[in-house]
């Protein structure tokens, strides 16, 4: 069986900019295509919409947070952070 020759080794480093200008890539086969806003599909399917935020709510909770009358209490906000995390696990 003939010997594998591999070529000379490369040190780990930084990506060699010339090495990645030179095929052309992405960016010159993107600017070339007749309509770019074909190549994707956009389904409303996948669009979340609005998301459900109470602008009101969080107006008022800025307000105390900057005037310093909003209650922290690190126990509620270390439970709801315990429940949140067994959530998450469980999957629900």
């Amino acid at each position: 069986m003939p010997p594998i020759e591999m070529g000379p080794a490369r040190p780990i480093g930084a990506v060699d900019v010339r090495m990645t200008r030179q095929g052309g890539g992405f960016r010159a086969r993107a600017e070339h295509a007749e309509t770019p806003a074909a190549a994707v599909a956009l389904s409303d399917a996948l669009n979340p919409g609005e998301a459900p935020v109470d602008t009101d709510r969080v107006e008022v909770i800025r307000k105390a947070v900057e005037s310093g009358s909003y209650p922290v209490v690190p126990a509620k906000i270390a439970d709801a952070l315990i429940a949140a995390g067994l959530l998450l696990r469980k999957g629900q």
